[in-house]
C-alpha cells in the first residue's frame, strides 16, 4: 500500500503561543488518529519567535515515537512586530521551506495562514511537489492592508498581494475558513471554490482546568458608580496580543481612567504597542494598569482564576467586523464574565453563544465602562458552549476533510 506523504506548513507551532500555534498542534494531533497508519506527517514551522520577550526552547528536529510525525523548526533572524521585521522573517522562512522541500514528492500540502504569505507558500510547494493543496485561511490580509501599508504604497500593494490571494486560493482543491463571517468576503470573489468552517475552539486543557469551578457560582455585587468604602475593587484581565489590531494602547488608558474608583486592569502578553500602551499610561499618569511579559498556558489558568472579568477588544477597522477571535473560545471556556470590544459579526456571535457577555463599540471608552455595568460578575458553567466548541470535536471533522483529499491524491 503506498504510503500518503503530507506536508504542514504553519509559521507558529509549539512551544510557541498564539492561535496558530494551538491550532496547528491540534490539527496534526487529529490527522495522526485519522489518516492510514502507514501515512508520514512532515511539519515545516519556525523556531519559537511568536514574542520577543517570551523564549522557550525547542529541538530543530522532533520526531515522535511511531515515526509517522516529523517536525522541522527553521532558525529565523532576530525579529520585531515590525512589517518589515516580519516580511524579512517570513523570506528566511520561505527560502529554507523551498530548499527542504526541493526534489520531495507528497501526496497533499496543508497551510495555515493568518497573513496570507503562509497559503501563498502553500500553492507554491504544492505546484512543486505536484500536489493537491489545502488552506486553512485565519484571517483576511488583504483587508487589512489600508491599516497597514504607507498611504503611498496602498493602491499598488493591494494590487499585488490580491494578485497572490487569488493564485493561492484558485489552486488549493478545499479552503478552509476559520469564521463563517469571511463568507462574505470568500465566496464572491471565488464562487467556484469548496469551502469548509472548520472554527478555533476550546482545547481540552481549558476545559479540564474549568469544569469543576464553572459549576460552582461566586458572586460579587457588580460595581455601580462609586464603591462602597472597604469593597473590593474588581480585577479584570486581558491576555494576548497587544499590537495594531487589539487597539490595547486606543481602548485602555480611556477606559482605566472611566473605572480607576472601582477595578483594576491586568494586561498579559506583549506585541508591536505594547510599549505605545505603556507611554500612553504613564503620559496620563494611569495606575490602575498593571502590563506584564507572556506566560505559557498553564500559569496563564491560574490569571483567569484570578480575574472577575476577562477583556476583550479589537481595532475599529472593517475587517475586524468578520473574524471571530480564538481567545473567545478560551475565555468562555473559565466561564468568568466577558468584557468584549467588537462589532457585526462577532459581536453577534457573543450575543447568541456565550451567555453573560458585555459587547461595546470599539475603541469607545464610554460605551466600555457602560457595557461592564451590564454584566453579572458570577462564575458560571458555559457547558453547551464548551460542548459545541471543543477543538478536539471541530479537529476531527476538520482532519475527515483532509483526509478525503489524500484518498483522491492516493488513487491519483
Amino acid at each position: 500500500m503506498k504510503q500518503p506523504r503530507i506536508l504542514l506548513l504553519t509559521f507558529y507551532y509549539p512551544p510557541d503561543l498564539g492561535a496558530g500555534s494551538f491550532r496547528s498542534h491540534a490539527m496534526v494531533e487529529a490527522l495522526l488518529k485519522r489518516l492510514p497508519a502507514n501515512a508520514h506527517i512532515d511539519v515545516l514551522t519556525t523556531a519559537p519567535n511568536r514574542y520577543a520577550g517570551y523564549s522557550s526552547e525547542a529541538p530543530q528536529c522532533e520526531e515522535d515515537e511511531t515515526g509517522r510525525l516529523m517536525v522541522r523548526r527553521l532558525a529565523l533572524p532576530s525579529h520585531h512586530s515590525g512589517i518589515l521585521d516580519q516580511s524579512r522573517a517570513f523570506i528566511s522562512y520561505a527560502n529554507q521551506v523551498r530548499q527542504l522541500v526541493r526534489g520531495k514528492h507528497y501526496d497533499l500540502v496543508i497551510a495555515t495562514s493568518s497573513r496570507l504569505m503562509t497559503a501563498v507558500l502553500g500553492s507554491y510547494v504544492a505546484r512543486q511537489c505536484s500536489a493537491k493543496l489545502y488552506l486553512d485561511i485565519r484571517d483576511i490580509f488583504v483587508e487589512n492592508l489600508p491599516f497597514l501599508l504607507p498611504k503611498g504604497s496602498r493602491w499598488m500593494g493591494i494590487r499585488f498581494f490580491s494578485a497572490l490571494e487569488r493564485c493561492a486560493i484558485n489552486r488549493a482543491s478545499r479552503v478552509n475558513l476559520v469564521s463563517e463571517g469571511f463568507e462574505a468576503y470568500y465566496r464572491p470573489r471565488f464562487p467556484k471554490q469548496t469551502f469548509s468552517w472548520h472554527s478555533n475552539g476550546v482545547d481540552r486543557l481549558f476545559i479540564d482546568a474549568f469544569a469543576e469551578q464553572a459549576s460552582v457560582q461566586r458572586f460579587i455585587e457588580t460595581p455601580l458608580g462609586d464603591p462602597q468604602p472597604g469593597s473590593r475593587r474588581l480585577r479584570i484581565l486581558y491576555a494576548g496580543n497587544i499590537g495594531q489590531c487589539q487597539g490595547l494602547d486606543v481602548i485602555l488608558p480611556g477606559l482605566a481612567k472611566r473605572l480607576e474608583k472601582e477595578a483594576d486592569i491586568v494586561v498579559i502578553g506583549d506585541g508591536g504597542r505594547k510599549k505605545a500602551l505603556a507611554n500612553t499610561l504613564s503620559e496620563l499618569n494611569i495606575s490602575n494598569v498593571e502590563l506584564r511579559g507572556p506566560v505559557e498556558r498553564h500559569q496563564l489558568i491560574k490569571e483567569y482564576d484570578k480575574a472577575d472579568v476577562l477583556f476583550l477588544h479589537l481595532n475599529d477597522m472593517p475587517c475586524f467586523s468578520r473574524v471571530i477571535p480564538s481567545k473567545l473560545f478560551e475565555y468562555a471556556a473559565t466561564g468568568k464574565p466577558i468584557l468584549a470590544g467588537v462589532r457585526a459579526f462577532p459581536a453577534t456571535f457573543c450575543a447568541q453563544q456565550i451567555t453573560n457577555t458585555s459587547v461595546f463599540e470599539p475603541c469607545n471608552p464610554d460605551a466600555g465602562a457602560r457595557a461592564l455595568r451590564c454584566l453579572e460578575i458570577v462564575d458560571r458553567s458555559r457547558e453547551t458552549f464548551v460542548d459545541q466548541f471543543r477543538r478536539d470535536r471541530i479537529m476531527s471533522k476538520m482532519a475527515d476533510d483532509i483526509a478525503e483529499l489524500v484518498d483522491q491524491a492516493s488513487v491519483s
